[in-house]
């Protein structure tokens, strides 16, 4: 996980932007869309300070979006992880339904890489033959 290495105090947004490899607008809007687990800490002049647990909680999201997991999804599995014991059984089928989803989507990702595969061979082997000229091309227009 990323490391906050500063005290209590924590990082500003634009440091934190940095670290996860998300953008400052992203981190707002993530607070906004109710994704965050625990209110982000505020310096007196009302400026975000990001904590080591804001920062892990965030990669926890990009990551889950980066699997096509839905907004909605992640502020459901967000909220049941805020309100604390009790729900992991609820926090579970969140998790086994969206990995049912990524297997899915993983097995539709190979049928297609094996279509391209194909076609690779089949360009090698028409260019090492020197036919390549042999490959369906659609018409040219008169």
């Amino acid at each position: 996980m990323l490391e906050v290495k500063r005290s209590e105090a924590g990082i500003t947004i634009a440091e934190a932007a940095r670290r996860t490899g998300v953008s400052v607008h992203t981190l707002r809007y993530y607070e906004r869309a109710g994704l965050v687990i625990t209110e982000v800490d505020r310096t007196q002049g009302g400026r975000r300070r990001y904590r080591q647990l804001d920062l892990d909680w965030i990669l926890v999201c990009t990551r889950l979006r980066a699997t096509g997991m839905p907004i909605r999804a992640i502020r459901r599995y967000a909220e049941l992880v805020a309100d604390g014991h009790g729900n992991e059984e609820e926090r579970l089928e969140v998790m086994e339904d969206h990995r049912a989803e990524v297997l899915a989507k993983i097995e539709e990702l190979r049928d297609n890489l094996e279509l391209i595969d194909h076609k690779i061979g089949v360009y090698r082997g028409r260019l090492a033959a020197g036919d390549a000229d042999r490959l369906w091309a659609p018409p040219t227009a008169p």
